[in-house]
């Protein structure tokens, strides 16, 4: 394996071990709240833990797993000079780590604060533009799943969105290239977070998804 191979796969690694911290897991088990894996939806994430009726702990578990998103990009930023392909690994590592965390068995949660933690530090208009959808569309709906929902396909499109906005001069042509970047992996995570809501998914075209408050 070459030298710029086993970085990649360093700085991906990384990303994982710091993704798969499960805070949702950790914090209930802290405050005397059980097992989160066996309540409601079984899921490690804010939703999840809110079910407990511990509305703190949803709030520290969904900035948290949103932080630690933000915190694998910024250290990648910081350590290879903004390099957009590197952040863009650890980014995608930490995600892959809170979807699928070896600790769990590979049975993580589904990613969609952990997502927008990563648009932040990657881009804050990006990053705005998936709060925007989550919040408007979970306030309109009050269903969780369509507000992640929402917030995990904005993120791409308003990345792509930036790129083919970007001025295409000699000297902004770095730009343009890291936002095509940017623009790729964050497709990669919204195909995992529809990957992880396809129960809910089922259940939204059934007309059964629980919405927020409910305790199934």
């Amino acid at each position: 394996m070459s030298a710029p191979d086993l970085l990649a796969a360093a700085v991906f690694l990384a990303g994982y071990l710091l993704g798969s911290v499960p805070f949702g897991l950790l914090l209930t088990r802290l405050a005397g709240a059980g097992d989160i894996r066996a309540i409601g939806s079984g899921n490690i994430g804010a939703t999840n833990v809110l079910r407990t009726g511990r509305k703190g702990l949803a709030a520290a578990t969904l900035l948290l797993d949103a932080g630690k998103g933000a915190l694998a990009v910024l250290l990648a930023n910081a350590w290879f000079g903004g390099d957009p392909g590197q952040t863009a690994l650890a980014g995608l590592g930490a995600m892959i780590g809170h979807c699928f965390p070896v600790w769990l068995g590979f049975k993580g949660g589904k990613g969609v604060a952990t997502m927008l933690g990563i648009s932040i530090a990657l881009d804050w208009r990006i990053g705005a533009a998936s709060a925007a959808a989550w919040l408007g569309m979970t306030l309109a709906t009050r269903i969780s799943s369509v507000g992640g929902l929402s917030a995990a396909i904005a993120a791409p499109l308003a990345a792509f969105a930036l790129y083919r906005l970007a001025p295409t001069g000699l000297f902004q042509i770095g730009v343009g290239f890291a936002l095509f970047v940017e623009a790729i992996a964050l497709t990669i995570m919204a195909a995992i977070v529809l990957w992880r809501h396809r129960a809910n998914i089922a259940r939204l075209r059934a007309g059964t998804e629980p919405r927020i408050g409910s305790k199934g």
